[in-house]
């Protein structure tokens, strides 16, 4: 392609509104516009590096054993009313009303309308397993769009949902989308890690997401080094104790303490001379409407992930005044375990303590010298509790690390949710009815772009890994008016182009600062420099963009050299 024929406007001024580096760079680059709140219109050169992903993904998907179909964004109501989301999926589900009045949504996600689709095709286990996909627009009605195209209300994303006959079925169809996802993110020449995590709104028993390294990643990632254990800080697990705490017998007695206006962790902890590690915090939840207590130790926070799904709540949140003081006969900030009217369940982290500092039930009052089974019991204990830096794996026991990560991809056991509520069922080899069991594979494609030049940019601009390049080559003649150079840019520019090579002449009559600027911004992994002075010599430059070496070649031997330098970088990329 030549430059002056592009529409490709670069900008030197970072936008205002752009948070992010990915979203300032890919405006400045030329990559996207903005159309309204969360909503992109992508330029040419954006647009070539979403079809690089796409293709990417399609390769992989397909050698899985996938099958692409493509389904409406416009979904009817009914669906969701059957599957049960229609409300419980929140204002994120843009309802509207056609002209007769009926209601419908735009896709956020498209499990009603896949299994209403297999629901009427598949009638036996002969059928199964299925796996569809499709690359496909979604609409989600974010509350606060943010950081460009990685939380934006519009978005491409691709979507695969696999129907099995049992459980074992769904295994291997899960492991090799696990697998696949492994090997789209490598060809993308991506550093990412799969983490465990929660299964959030999509629901199902066990998922994990893929998570592209990156300091400004917005979510924290807890992993091991000593083995593959990595999750997300909703799952993250933390390892049942070995010892527990002897009941109390000899203990010291049970005492009250006036502690007036002391209601956080950090005020009793000074207040009566303790760490937070010997307070432990009981937080009254709300879960579907009755009251529940929880205990944490006072230097721990607890996860409410963890907690909604010990107790298998749909709704969960942090109790108001009114019901704390019915639990406890207290105000807010001295709730205690001793006596508390509700269900009680505990952090892991509570077993190995003795004479604990807690709430006692009572306003401007704490207790000292708490033991469990003496003064209180418990119902349950559990890993309720955020993972830390430095604490055991619950794997291997090695020490957990933090790092930064943006979510490109999720993988769901979805099991039987939306099957069984769908009635989307099979006869087996004795004609007997069954639930097909199902799986929910996603990847933003967008948000997988931005993520890449999350990880790969510096000062000046976009650096690229070779297989998501809108174009792996561009050819700069430092002066387009002298006609000899403008020959031999011209004539590799053809060899390339002849090679299968995608690569942009920079035909532009601008100065050679400018044209190496832009060129940096966009970040195209090589450029060619054709220059008199080393043309004289019968060489051009080659710079490597990613490490910024460059080096002369003969004319004669540099699209050979490009094409082994694109080889390499693909091959290396998986």
């Amino acid at each position: 392609m030549r430059y002056s024929e592009m529409h490709l406007p670069t900008g030197r001024e970072i936008p205002s509104d752009a948070e992010v580096v990915s979203n300032q760079l890919m405006i400045r680059a030329g990559m996207i516009r903005k159309l309204t709140s969360g909503i992109y219109s992508y330029l040419p050169l954006g647009y070539r590096v979403i079809r690089k992903v796409e293709r990417i993904v399609r390769e992989e998907m397909n050698k899985a054993g996938a099958q692409e179909v493509h389904l409406p964004m416009v979904q009817p109501a009914e669906l969701w009313q059957e599957s049960g989301r229609w409300t419980y999926y929140g204002k994120e589900l843009l309802r509207f009303r056609d002209r007769n009045d009926r209601d419908y949504c735009l896709g956020p996600t498209h499990e009603e309308v896949i299994t209403d689709l297999v629901r009427h095709d598949i009638k036996t286990y002969r059928q199964l397993p299925r796996n569809l996909y499709q690359i496909q627009t979604k609409f989600r009605d974010e509350v606060r769009p943010r950081f460009g195209v990685m939380r934006c209300r519009e978005f491409g994303m691709k979507d695969a949902y696999s129907f099995d006959a049992d459980e074992a079925g769904a295994e291997k169809s899960y492991e090799k989308m696990f697998a696949a996802y492994n090997a789209i993110f490598r060809r993308c020449g991506l550093r990412f890690r799969p983490v465990e995590a929660d299964s959030g709104s999509i629901g199902g028993s066990f998922s994990h997401e893929f998570m592209v390294l990156a300091e400004s990643g917005e979510d924290a990632i807890a992993f091991c080094e000593k083995c593959n254990y990595a999750a997300n800080l909703e799952k993250a697990e933390i390892a049942r104790p070995e010892k527990a705490a002897p009941i109390a017998s000899d203990r010291p007695a049970l005492e009250s303490v006036e502690t007036p206006n002391v209601r956080t962790i950090e005020e009793v902890s000074a207040f009566l001379n303790v760490t937070p590690r010997q307070i432990v915090k009981t937080l009254i939840f709300n879960a579907d409407g009755k009251a529940c207590a929880v205990l944490i130790r006072g230097d721990h926070e607890v996860n409410e992930i963890k907690v909604k799904n010990i107790l298998g709540a749909a709704e969960l949140e942090l109790a108001d005044d009114e019901m704390i003081f019915k639990a406890t006969g207290a105000p807010r900030g001295f709730a205690g375990p001793v006596g508390v009217k509700v269900r009680v369940i505990a952090d892991y982290s509570i077993l190995d303590l003795v004479d604990m500092v807690t709430g006692a039930n009572r306003e401007d009052y704490h207790l000292k010298n708490v033991n469990l089974g003496r003064d209180f019991t418990v119902e349950s204990f559990a890993d309720l509790r955020v993972v830390q830096p430095g604490d055991a794996c619950p794997r291997c026991g090695g020490e957990i690390k933090f790092a930064r990560g943006i979510e490109v991809g999720h993988v769901f056991k979805l099991g039987t949710k939306y099957s069984k509520a769908m009635k989307a069922v099979y006869l087996d080899r004795d004609g007997k009815e069954k639930t097909m069991i199902m799986g929910c594979y996603g990847i933003g494609i967008g948000r997988t772009v931005a993520a890449c030049i999350e990880q790969n940019f510096d000062q000046n601009g976009i650096i690229w890994p070779m297989p998501l390049a809108p174009y792996a080559v561009i050819v700069t003649p430092v002066n387009i008016n002298e006609p000899d150079v403008m020959k031999a840019a011209g004539e590799i520019y053809e060899e390339l182009l002849a090679a299968d090579v995608e690569v942009i002449l920079d035909d532009r009559d601008e100065r050679a600062g400018v044209k190496f600027k832009d060129a940096d911004l966009i970040g195209i992994p090589l450029r060619i420099v054709v220059g008199s002075k080393n043309l004289a010599q019968g060489q051009v430059e080659l710079k490597i963009r990613k490490t910024g070496d460059s080096r002369l070649y003969p004319k004669s031997d540099i699209v050979s050299e490009v094409r082994t330098i694109i080889a390499q970088e693909l091959k290396t990329a998986g």
